[in-house]
């Protein structure tokens, strides 16, 4: 289980000090998947990177069943059992995805054992295998190549935020899958993804909503769902929701 306890985040403004994350405290239970969402700007990509150890909190506790993870760093937290998935994910000059997928694993593995990480995802590996992670693959491509290397390590807290950004319809529909297929499969280890589009949040769990930095409400999918799909101050701020037409 992961618990989050009074969790601040904060950053150097011209006006002073800026808050980002303002005393958020929320529970991610082990066999579940979670969807954060909420207004455009209200914090959340911040929380995803708070939880994963790229970013401090300024004040507040992380524990992980039961341990002080608070000041542990991106890499120690890896260790522990985290994985993320970027928004925009990192491209690698020289990089073969096979290479890239062994690592995530971190260890000896077969080129078989990786196209399976690649089909997981809707990828044809003979296609992919031996292509490098740069500028000749497009974002839908990156995204699930990114999600492979999340799927192969296995991770203890999968994090993943706004996975559908920069996506085609084919890709979604896959990505949606890809989730349901990781839900049917967990059970001490947890899923989080943070995400404005409606179909996500069809798959979820239990949905947190993050405003202005803030906890807002938090519940079951069918607690939360239909108040959020009626209601125009949460979602219906996003700008619309995010991926929406797809």
């Amino acid at each position: 289980m992961l618990e989050l306890k009074n969790v601040f985040f904060g950053v150097d403004a011209d006006e002073g000090k800026k808050e980002i994350i303002r005393d958020v405290s929320l529970v991610i239970p082990d066999g579940k998947l979670v969807v954060i969402t909420g207004p455009n700007g209200g914090g959340k990509s911040t929380l995803a990177r708070i939880i994963v150890g790229i970013e401090s909190p300024v004040s507040g506790k992380i524990y992980l069943d039961g341990e002080d993870i608070t000041e542990m760093s991106v890499t120690e937290r890896a260790k522990k059992g985290f994985g993320f998935a970027f928004q925009q994910p990192v491209r690698f000059k020289g990089i073969e995805v096979f290479d890239l997928i062994r690592l995530a694993t971190g260890k000896r593995i077969s080129v078989a054992d990786a196209c399976e990480y690649l089909s997981a995802v809707g990828l044809c590996a003979r296609d992919y295998i031996k292509r490098e992670v740069n500028s000749s693959l497009s974002g839908g491509e990156l995204k699930r190549i990114e999600i492979a290397t999340v799927l192969a390590k296995e991770p203890r807290i999968a994090v993943f935020d706004e996975p559908e950004a920069g996506i085609d319809l084919w890709s979604f529909k896959n990505l949606i899958e890809v989730f349901e297929g990781m839900r049917r499969n967990i059970d001490n280890s947890s899923i989080l993804i943070i995400s404005h589009q409606e179909r996500i949040l069809n798959i979820a769990d239990e949905i947190i909503v993050i405003k202005d930095g803030k906890l807002l409400k938090n519940g079951t999918k069918d607690e939360m769902l239909p108040e959020l799909m009626s209601t125009s101050s949460v979602l219906k701020d996003c700008n619309r929701i995010k991926g929406g037409e797809l």
